[in-house]
This record gives structure tokens, sequence and C-alpha cells, in this order.
């Protein structure tokens, strides 16, 4: 008699953090910037390209690590610095044309958004302490 195969719901990264939008923006942006700084030319693409998405990757880390950690302000301020650092690296890349004036204002608006919900959740943790 054949085992029965264990079939698991294929869920995809933003749907298991639903109750958390900033999740959500934060992978389409990564998904996104991904595949953008895949196209940076050769010469950029080790060291602007790893840089930001380095950076980004760290804000996914930091963003899961305060989801479940007991001392959320220091890990989201964190990330928040990191989110600093990603808007600079992306004007010096639009500025040195490895980014498309399109691709620079759809990026920026996306950190934009997720600075925005960052900044909540660093605001309602300090009312917490």
């Amino acid at each position: 008699m054949r085992e029965r195969e264990l079939q698991l719901p294929i869920v995809s990264p933003s749907e298991n953090f639903q109750d958390l939008p900033i999740f959500v923006k934060w992978t389409d942006f990564l998904k996104w910037l991904l595949h953008t700084t895949e196209k940076f030319p050769k010469k950029a693409r080790f060291t602007f390209s790893d840089r930001i998405n380095n950076l980004a990757l760290s804000v996914v880390e930091d963003l899961v690590e305060a989801r479940y950690s007991t001392n959320k302000r220091l890990i989201l301020r964190a990330a928040n610095l990191r989110l600093e650092k990603l808007r600079m690296l992306l004007r010096i890349s639009f500025e040195s044309r490895y980014l498309a004036k399109d691709a620079y204002k759809h990026g920026m608006y996306s950190l934009n958004e997720t600075g925005k919900m960052l900044g909540g959740w660093i605001k309602q943790q300090e009312t917490k302490e």
C-alpha cells in the first residue's frame, strides 16, 4: 500500500504575515528591487547592486526579528536606518544612470510607504514603554 503524500498548501511569504501590511509591502518591493538591480551595468553590479540588495534583505530580517522579539524598538530603529541608507544608494544609482527615472520614482515611493508604516510601528512601541 502506498503512503499518502502530505500536500502542504503553497503559501507566499506575504500571506504568512497578513496581519502586518509592512511585510506585504516590503516583500513586493524586494522582488521588484532584486529584479531591477540585476539589470545594473556590470561595473556597478558588485558595488551598488550587492550593497542595495544586502541592505534590503537585512530589512526583511529586521522585520521578522522585530515581529517575534520583546524589544522591538531597537530592531525597528535599525530597520529604519537601513531604509535611509537604501534611499541614498538608490538616489546615487539614479544620478549615476544605473536606474531609470520611472524605476527611481517607484523605488522611492515604495521606500517612503514602508518608512511610514515602520514609523508607525516604532511610535506604537514607544507608547508601550
